[in-house]
């Protein structure tokens, strides 16, 4: 068995150390925010809290969850992403597929149209007026139309497409298969790996999807968990300065039973990012190879 070298030592030390920085630098963010998010009002407003909760309480938790909404924009939000990865999967692979073929009549007029919508936009007042033309405000769809597909996700998955070796199509096409039954039989299980990472990318994006819902959902019943816990977050601050304001023994009441800003914000975060973390470790083994294969050329 070879030895390592002392030159080795020191490139795997430097390169342990360096990852366990970044590592860290990750993780402790994220761990403050959960330490902050279970300590009380005066620990938090005294800047008291550090890594570890300090006068542990679930009051912000429970704020979050006492008036029953949060769990209807959590069924929203929970139908308006499985539903828009479903439509945005199918657009982008039907969109990828033909343009994987060199075959396809028009195919670099198609390809430029796709790099123009990743440069421009109609903007956001012609769009508006567009989906309310339509009478779709209000309505899902109006999200799922406008997050249908993106170039940028349409380009990987065609360059990953490119990768799949020709003999196997042209095997198949002497069988007698068609496009349809090529893309669905042979194409699609050969890539599992880019389509658990646009998977990812589709529901992430979807999921934390808060100007759209802003601007274009108004019924309160049909609000989206960031609206939702925007609100919060708001009423919270509202709750707060009136309780400043009040004088006396009053206002200091209203002061211990009150939570921070920091706290339900960090609550927030929490209940809006546990989901996507529980996700993921099921996708990741697909992640980094989806990006690598569909990113080899264009």
């Amino acid at each position: 068995m070879a030895q390592t070298s002392n030159g080795d030592r020191v490139f795997y030390g430097v390169n342990y150390s360096l990852l366990t920085i970044f590592t860290l630098l990750c993780i402790l963010p994220f761990v403050h925010i959960i330490a902050i998010s279970l300590s009380s009002y005066r620990a938090v407003v005294s800047g008291e809290v550090g890594l570890w909760p300090v006068d542990f309480t679930l009051t912000a938790y429970r704020n979050l969850i006492r008036e029953g909404t949060i769990f209807q924009a959590l069924r929203n939000t929970v139908w308006v992403t499985v539903v828009g990865v479903v439509l945005s999967m199918t657009a982008t692979t039907l969109a990828a597929y033909p343009l994987s073929k060199k075959r396809l009549n028009g195919r670099p007029i198609l390809l430029w149209l796709v790099i123009f919508t990743m440069l421009f936009n109609g903007g956001l007042i012609p769009t508006f007026i567009v989906m309310r033309t339509y009478g779709l405000i209000n309505r899902y769809w109006v999200l799922w139309l406008l997050g249908l597909a993106s170039g940028f996700n349409i380009f990987i998955m065609k360059t990953f497409f490119q990768e799949i070796p020709d003999s196997l199509e042209e095997s198949a096409w002497m069988d007698g298969a068609q496009d349809f039954t090529i893309l669905l039989r042979i194409v699609l299980p050969l890539s599992m790996p880019v389509i658990a990472t646009l998977t990812l990318f589709y529901a992430v994006g979807t999921w934390n999807s808060y100007m759209n819902v802003l601007i274009y959902i108004q019924d309160p019943s049909r609000y989206t968990l960031m609206l939702r816990l925007r609100q919060m977050v708001n009423q919270v601050n509202d709750a707060m300065l009136s309780a400043e304001s009040t004088e006396g023994t009053e206002g200091a009441q209203l002061l211990d039973n009150l939570i921070t800003p920091e706290s339900i914000r960090s609550a927030a975060i929490i209940v809006a990012t546990v989901p996507i973390l529980i996700i993921y470790p099921f996708l990741q083994r697909y992640f980094v190879k989806g990006v690598m294969l569909g990113s080899l050329k264009g």
